[in-house]
């Protein structure tokens, strides 16, 4: 049996290719790099550890700091240009790319933290940290875009996957740079500048699209790869209590450190097994057996919608009608759901539109209760160690809702016909609960609310870039899913820059009246006390409510979608096409 890759068809591998050779080109080695990249690639959530240095080293109020999370999540999720380079240039490269933006942008912001340079002005800050947030989109768009066109069946567990090691990735920095540099912030910013950057130049040519016939045990692979990953996330939790509640002496933190990596290397060993077993059978199979090709597949059911295409205009115009428009195309001869959009007809679509203020509500508010989480538990009167508890909770619920949101969802979906969509609205509705709990503290709920606003905001993005290959297709995908996280930034400028910043300084500068003190006395604006962001976080509970509301409409109007077998044109090819529900 041959195997397929991006350069052809390698027939007899076990014969003519060593095994080494035979597992760097495999799926599954991709796959395990892929973990890997994406375990470096959430720095951004670490923002609540450092901020507090960068406030008091360059004597930022809270809005200037909230101004910068902002530029930071505009970074993040402002993804179309990482998009559009992955249309036309490989994989190789958007990695390649991600790595320079990531480093160059977080090292200036080192080297302004630790005044080795001159004092940047704030508008270089944002650059700086818009840059280095922005290399995450170029990992997501080399690993986890490449990962689902070669799972494309299993595709919402690969996105609960790789998103969850996403998630795990603050915590897992926070406890290599524990063991390296010792409890200095600081240091941590130099960390995220180098680290993501050596991952993606190390495995650069091993992340590509592979086309190979599906295997009977893929699923069983991925609750292989499920259980280290949620072993190690429970690892980290207990480290992260216990350096909480004890004195961890460099040694300690080094052991920890330690697991933690070679946990990060157990799904190594898993995918050098499967790999070591494709390889056999390859080997003892040496007559050539037809492969049935997902692209292939792909292809002709893409020749088959435009062939159908070519004979309704056909009929149309022997009828005597009017040519179709380009308008009418994109406006409203949209394919049907679950075919193959241009990135004009989704983006202009009311499925898109509607996700759209969803993701500007949820992101936009788990976001700001994230970048914040160091200035809440301060306010609260938490001590630092507390507070690097705190964000390190978020980090590690953040991976607990990537992975229940990519496995369940994909459960529910296959064995109830439970929409996505449908599980979307309801993690709206549970973080509001954890916004409120902030709004109105009492003795430990910080730690419950910074679980669930973690686990919610985690099982947001499995969902959303889910709900957007099944109603959309996978042609223009690496542009379409970074289309999709565009209201994040939005949401957050809103939302953090514009309401909870300036209602945190307002409670701080009413202090400061009260001790009949002026902002110039002071060089670090600070509010004490759990009034400091009730209102704010009120208001953030509301608009997370509304996005709730709105994205119960999606449920509504994709109900029959979902209802259906939306994964059939990639187990059997081309399928007889049957009425289609009606799509405005």
């Amino acid at each position: 049996m041959g195997v397929t890759t991006t350069t052809g068809t390698i027939s007899g591998t076990g014969k003519t290719l060593p095994f080494l050779t035979h597992l760097i080109w495999g799926r599954w080695f991709s796959l395990f790099a892929s973990f890997l990249v994406m375990a470096g690639a959430g720095a951004t959530y670490l923002f609540g550890v450092y901020s507090k240095e960068i406030k008091s080293s360059l004597g930022y109020d809270q809005t200037t700091l909230n101004l910068l999370g902002f530029f930071k999540d505009l970074g993040a999720n402002v993804g179309v240009p990482s998009g559009l380079v992955a249309e036309v240039t490989p994989t190789w490269f958007v990695l390649l790319l991600g790595s320079g933006l990531n480093f160059c942008g977080y090292f200036m912001i080192w080297l302004a933290v630790t005044n080795r340079i001159s004092k940047p002005k704030v508008w270089q800050m944002c650059l700086y940290i818009c840059i280095g947030a922005n290399s995450q989109n170029f990992a997501n768009t080399g690993a986890l875009v490449t990962s689902v066109s070669n799972f494309p069946e299993s595709r919402g567990v690969v996105l609960g996957l790789l998103k969850g090691f996403t998630g795990l990735s603050g915590a897992i920095m926070t406890q290599i740079y524990l063991a390296v540099y010792g409890n200095d912030s600081k240091s941590l910013i130099l960390l995220i500048a180098w680290l993501p950057a050596a991952i993606s130049v190390v495995f650069v040519y091993t992340i590509r699209k592979i086309s190979l016939v599906r295997q009977a045990n893929e699923l069983r692979m991925f609750y292989q790869f499920l259980y280290v990953s949620v072993f190690l996330a429970l690892f980290i939790m207990a480290m992260t209590i216990a350096q909480n509640l004890a004195t961890f002496s460099t040694t300690a933190y080094a052991g920890s450190a330690s697991v933690v990596i070679f946990l990060l290397f157990v799904p190594l060993f898993i995918s050098i097994k499967e790999e070591l077993n494709v390889w056999r059978q390859n080997n003892q199979q040496p007559v050539s057996i037809p492969e049935v090709k997902i692209d292939n597949m792909i292809d002709q059911h893409h020749e088959h919608i435009e062939q159908e295409s070519t004979n309704v205009t056909n009929r149309k115009s022997t009828d005597g009608s009017h040519k179709t428009s380009c308008f009418a195309n994109v406006f409203l001869n949209k394919p049907e759901r679950g075919e193959d959009y241009s990135i004009l007809q989704a983006l202009l679509s009311t499925d898109m539109l509607i996700l759209f203020v969803s993701t500007f509500c949820g992101l936009g508010t788990s976001l700001t209760a994230v970048d914040n989480m160091g200035q809440i538990g301060e306010s609260l009167g938490y001590p630092a160690k507390t507070i690097k508890t705190f964000v390190s909770l978020v980090s590690i619920w953040n991976y607990f809702g990537r992975i229940f949101a990519g496995f369940v969802s994909e459960i529910l979906l296959a064995k109830y016909k439970f929409p996505r969509p449908l599980m979307f609205s309801l993690v709206l509705f549970l973080s509001c609960v954890g916004l409120l709990m902030i709004a109105f503290p009492i003795p430990g709920s910080v730690y419950v609310a910074s679980i669930i606003i973690g686990f919610s905001f985690g099982a947001q993005l499995p969902l959303i870039f889910a709900i957007i290959s099944e109603l959309f297709g996978l042609k223009y995908y690496s542009t379409l899913f970074n289309c999709g996280q565009l209201g994040s930034p939005l949401g957050t400028y809103i939302l953090n820059v514009m309401v909870t910043g300036p209602l945190y300084d307002r409670e701080a500068k009413k202090e400061l009246a009260r001790k009949g003190l002026t902002r110039a006395a002071v060089k670090e604006l600070v509010c004490m006390g759990s009034h400091c962001y009730r209102l704010s976080f009120i208001i953030l509970a509301c608009v997370c409510c509304f996005g709730g509301l709105a994205s119960l409409i999606l449920v509504v109007r994709t109900r029959e979608f979902y209802n259906g077998d939306i994964y059939k044109k990639f187990r059997y090819g081309v399928q007889p096409k049957t009425p289609a529900e009606p799509h405005k």
